[in-house]
């Protein structure tokens, strides 16, 4: 049974949630603010993270920086703000998925079962060792000459399309699709902010990539 936060100060929408997360047999914290919701956190940590940008008491983003201090449970954020900075910002900050409100009850569903199969390390999985890094899919564990590297479900399942396919250009579309689902293939802007951080935690130099590749106009190339 996974363990789910939701962090939400609209009592309807947070009741709502609650009943159908435990329907399908999720264990369920509630907060319904910040603060609430790092000590909720901290006492019992959620293998998936719910959470409403808009809190009384601190701004979301906020919460998900403090949580990417320690944990790397998929945080899925709610949001009226639709703007695409928002977006952005919110993923910049370590978030893994952004929903826009109104939403439905299924499509949050459904992303919340593909979040928490993304954060599932498979049985077996290959070592991929180049120059400056090595990664144990297995294991989810990526380590440089300066040690391990924490990376969020999100940057894990994108940087494990491109190694199991070296050499091979992937496409904008199909990265997009494969990670965020059909909705997000347009979002360009999200593997942009994806493969920034990933180059950040690994590449020697983020400036002058030498293993994951930009294919200007096409899409992205992971080269050991």
């Amino acid at each position: 049974m996974s363990r789910v936060l939701v962090v939400e100060d609209d009592a309807q929408l947070l009741r709502a949630l609650r009943i159908n997360l435990r329907a399908r047999q999720y264990d369920v914290d509630v907060a319904p603010d910040g603060a609430s919701a790092l000590s909720v956190a901290a006492r019992f940590p959620p293998d998936l993270v719910i959470l409403d940008l808009g809190l009384p008491d601190m701004d979301g983003v906020e919460v998900v920086h403090a949580l990417r201090g320690w944990s790397s449970a998929p945080i899925l954020v709610l949001s009226a703000r639709g703007a695409q900075a928002e977006k952005v910002t919110a993923l910049d900050a370590g978030a893994d998925d952004y929903v826009t409100k109104p939403f439905g009850m299924d499509e949050l569903l459904a992303r919340i079962r593909s979040a928490l199969r993304r954060a599932t390390p498979a049985d077996t999985a290959p070592i991929i060792r180049t120059d400056a890094f090595t990664i144990d899919l297995a294991a989810k564990r990526l380590t440089t000459d300066e040690g391990e590297v924490r990376l969020t479900p999100t940057e894990w399942h994108l940087l494990e399309i491109l190694v199991r396919n070296p050499n091979k250009l992937l496409s904008q579309r199909h990265l997009l699709n494969e990670v965020w689902g059909p909705s997000y293939e347009t979002e360009t802007n999200y593997l942009r902010v994806y493969i920034a951080q990933l180059r950040r935690k690994l590449e020697p130099d983020p400036s002058r990539p030498r293993h994951l590749l930009t294919e200007p106009g096409m899409g992205y190339r992971f080269q050991p």
